[in-house]
């Protein structure tokens, strides 16, 4: 903790960017470091995250994000990507859910139904990367493996902040239940899953395959049998410093499935770090309370 408050208040003192729906996803740590400090200035800018959001940040159809990043050069015009179900979707629901605010949670929930809608496809219940409102497709109708884990796992975390009598309640669940059991099929024998899901000649990828697994084991003892050949498969791409390998690049929603299979994966990426820490902080966490 005590290093992620330094990162933190050193990022302060250098002012925030223009914020984004991708970007927004910082506000995580300050809710953490809030939580855990009791300091006001945290709370202070992840309300002004909230606030954006809720007020400024582009839309489509009924109020769904359009996915922006924190570049002038890359734009995006009415596209959903799963990305954003994580990034603002579940920042929303959560900070909603923590200071009691209706706007931003009753928010939060129409991003993760209007996601469902647009991005998980009804007969192999995977999540699409990205979808076109403008020309009405899903544009290479990819399943990415990274992709999916932020479903899965925001997912899965969402249903912490949400009543069980709430009627959001039993549509995700059902929409993860769903995932859940289409994506344990897909699982290779070393326990991980290919970047491309549904193509075995594609790499075996670190964040995705962490993201999928923390989800599973937050689901209990009902898929102990993939999460302890996940164990393994993990722990072998951690080196002794700490680093993770076979982590992919920053992937947009490519043209098609060769882009994805050639996205890079040799360099240390943060996602794959923060990916596998949740993953391992899980796993203890299961350990310590196998019955949830």
């Amino acid at each position: 903790m005590t290093k992620l408050k330094e990162w933190v208040d050193e990022n302060i003192e250098d002012g925030l960017p223009p914020l984004s729906v991708n970007g927004v996803s910082v506000g995580h740590c300050l809710l953490t470091l809030h939580q855990a400090t009791g300091e006001q200035k945290y709370l202070d800018i992840a309300i002004e995250m909230a606030e954006f959001l809720t007020k400024k940040a582009e839309r489509f159809a009924d109020g769904i994000f359009q996915h922006t990043v924190n570049s002038l050069h890359d734009v995006f015009p009415q596209q959903a990507w799963v990305d954003t179900m994580f990034m603002a979707g579940y920042y929303l629901l959560r900070i909603g859910h923590l200071l009691g605010n209706k706007t931003y949670w009753e928010d939060g929930i129409r991003q993760y139904h209007g996601h469902e809608e647009f991005l998980q496809d009804p007969d192999t219940n995977l999540y699409y990367h990205g979808w076109d409102h403008a020309n009405q497709s899903r544009m290479s109708g990819i399943y990415w493996a990274r992709g999916n884990s932020w479903a899965a796992l925001t997912m899965a975390k969402a249903l912490k902040c949400v009543e069980v009598q709430h009627p959001s309640y039993m549509i995700i669940d059902g929409s993860l239940r769903d995932q859940l059991n289409a994506l344990v099929r897909l699982q290779s024998p070393e326990g991980l899953w290919h970047t491309v899901l549904n193509d075995d000649t594609s790499y075996l990828e670190t964040s995705g395959s962490a993201g999928i697994a923390t989800a599973l084991l937050m689901q209990g003892r009902l898929f102990n049998k993939y999460t302890q050949k996940v164990i393994d498969g993990i722990l072998s791409r951690i080196k002794e410093d700490g680093t993770v390998t076979g982590v992919s690049a920053g992937t947009a929603v490519m043209n098609d499935i060769d882009g994805y299979r050639n996205v890079p994966y040799k360099r240390i990426q943060g996602w794959g770090q923060g990916l596998a820490l949740a993953f391992l902080a899980e796993l203890l966490r299961t350990q310590e309370n196998p019955y949830g």
